[in-house]
């Protein structure tokens, strides 16, 4: 099973709206992409942000709290439900809402070194973008393409995507995670992302963080991430769990 998105969502800073509502359905805590891999059938996996901050420039940003729901219906399929609370702390950007909200189905194509099995882990992931409340009116969609390849040393995850967002514009988002070695308690993790939404902003960012892996069934993340949209910096803090258990 996997353990451990909350992708940053604010309503004011564009920065924060593009992350939030190009590719939210990509999330692996406390990462922008995710793996290749689903929640055990008839499990139920909760991925939680309690708080996240974000600066842009002169503004501040609190998410509070970033929710995602992975339920396994069908052996290597899952439906996943998320949304996150974003509330602006700088004096002219005050205003409470509930953005990156989408609903999708990830399903594991070829089982893989995440599965127990050898070679690469395949994975694909389709995603409904819905309405956020004060923010992000609109519908869209996304598609995504995930490998991941473990070993005793190291695990990777390569992830691609392509959106229409909720402006109707199209979006790609490509990611690589590199995840130290799976049978640590602590592992450090890291994360490059490039984003694009076509006529509108561009977005490269850095992640470096750390999964403590409790037990099977819980784990808890912090990451510090740090980029650029169309030429402006903006910085991040992630701080979560990741907690699983059987519902029948």
């Amino acid at each position: 099973m996997r353990l451990v998105a909350a992708p940053a969502a604010a309503t004011i800073p564009m920065a924060l709206i593009c992350v939030a509502s190009s590719m939210p359905a990509l999330a692996y805590r406390p990462f922008d992409g995710t793996d290749a891999a689903v929640t055990e059938q008839g499990a139920m996996e909760i991925e939680l942000g309690p708080a996240g901050y974000l600066r842009e420039g002169s503004d501040r940003s609190l998410i509070a709290p970033a929710v995602r729901l992975n339920y396994g219906f069908a052996k290597g399929w899952e439906a996943v439900i998320e949304g996150q609370a974003a509330y602006g702390l700088s004096a002219d950007t005050k205003r409470s809402s509930l953005v990156g909200n989408a609903a999708s189905l990830k399903g594991v194509l070829r089982e893989g070194s995440l599965q127990g099995k050898s070679g690469p882990s395949v994975a694909s992931e389709f995603t409904v973008l819905l309405p956020g409340i004060n923010d992000e009116a609109g519908t869209g969609g996304s598609i995504a393409g995930i490998i991941s390849q473990q070993w005793p040393w190291i695990t990777v995850h390569l992830n691609a995507a392509a959106a229409v967002t909720r402006q109707h514009h199209g979006d790609i988002f490509l990611s690589a995670i590199v995840e130290g070695p799976h049978d640590w308690a602590v592992r450090p993790v890291a994360e490059v992302v490039y984003e694009r939404e076509f006529g509108g902003l561009r977005i490269t960012s850095g992640l470096l963080g750390a999964i403590w892996q409790v037990n099977d069934d819980l784990a808890v993340d912090v990451g510090l991430r740090s980029g650029r949209e169309n030429g402006h910096a903006f910085d991040e803090v992630r701080a979560g769990l990741t907690f699983s258990f059987p519902i029948r």
